[in-house]
């Protein structure tokens, strides 16, 4: 899917392996300049389809550092083989690497390629701003991007659900506050990509808030009752 709003903002996501990943290609369709989230697989294919689009990748904007959306080994995950990602990105284009602070030590072999970011800093691509929201609950330094009336969310919010909220760094109630208080203040009109294909390519806030159950709650307890710091199951 790709698109141009108002002659301001390109996007186009992609669907890219194994995993049902979004990765998203952002930028100015006026300068040419765009910024790639989360490229963790087939980097070829990623280069390849900004340039069918006329785009210079000159950034990468990092959700959060899960190797599903960054590369990298996958011998934690107790499976054999290796993720391309972020390394490889570089390796093919000249661009900085955009992480929130608090998982900056994940990614430690990107050296002066790699900018810390933190909640509400922005980046300007060509003509175009980007703001960091920082949103922990799936991981400490989980962070979503809002382009002008979009938010991609990363693994904090999907299509009728949301991140995983048992696995290390993970922390129920910074996702309930992230869900209820941070993306739900957000306008109902609100495009919503999301970080993976689980429930569909894109909804609004404000029909995740009408239909998503997890954000529905009330209080964190009936939040925690329900997850009780364990897996939330995705479609």
């Amino acid at each position: 899917m790709a698109f141009v709003s108002g002659g301001m903002i390109y996007v186009r996501q992609l669907e890219l392996g194994p995993m049902q990943n979004f990765v998203y290609l952002v930028g100015d369709p006026g300068t040419r300049e765009c910024v790639v989230v989360d490229p963790a697989w087939e980097i070829d294919a990623i280069v390849d389809a900004a340039a069918a689009d006329g785009m210079t990748i000159v950034g990468a904007l990092v959700t959060h550092t899960h190797q599903d959306h960054v590369g990298g080994s996958l011998a934690s995950w107790g499976m054999p083989g290796r993720i391309p990602g972020v390394e490889e990105l570089l390796a093919r284009v000249p661009a900085r690497v955009y992480v929130h602070k608090a998982e900056r030590e994940f990614l430690p072999g990107l050296g002066s390629d790699l900018v810390k970011v933190d909640n509400h800093e922005t980046l300007q691509v060509g003509r175009l701003t980007i703001t960091f929201l920082h949103t922990p609950g799936h991981t400490p330094g989980s962070q979503c991007f809002l382009v002008g009336d979009r938010l991609i969310s990363g693994d904090t919010l999907f299509i009728g659900s949301c991140g995983r909220t048992d696995l290390p760094g993970s922390d129920p109630s910074e996702m309930y506050y992230s869900l209820t208080q941070r993306l739900a203040a957000l306008p109902d009109a609100t495009t919503l990509l999301p970080g993976h294909n689980y429930g569909g390519a894109s909804s609004t806030i404000g029909d995740e808030k009408r239909q998503n159950p997890f954000l529905r709650f009330s209080s964190l307890g009936d939040f925690l009752r329900t997850v009780g710091g364990g897996r939330i199951v995705t479609p």
